[in-house]
């Protein structure tokens, strides 16, 4: 019985660290994106994860999607492709050094 035991011990372990070093962090990661993603408005200034840079002129709740008004004209993208980190850079109040 205690052999038993003694041999799941490293699976267990294993399971522990990959879940606290590798799942759990891309689920809170998803949690972020999927809240930058709806507090978007009109008027941010944002950046595609393709590098497309320009500003959200309309949102549609319906089909998740929203217009990017750039110096070329008016884009329709899905939401999921604005990247959280370059936008909210893009945002970030300059500091003063």
């Amino acid at each position: 019985m205690g052999e038993g035991i003694g041999s799941l011990l490293p699976f267990v372990l294993m399971f522990v660290v990959v879940y606290f070093f590798m799942i759990a962090p891309q689920m809170k990661r998803a949690k972020k994106e999927k809240k930058f993603a709806a507090e978007l408005k009109r008027g941010d200034k944002v950046i595609t994860k393709s590098g497309l840079h320009g500003k959200i002129s309309d949102l549609n709740d319906k089909d998740n999607s929203c217009v990017i008004e750039t110096m070329a004209g008016k884009l329709k993208f899905d939401r999921s492709a604005i990247s959280m980190e370059m936008s909210s850079k893009l945002n970030a109040p300059a500091t003063v050094k």
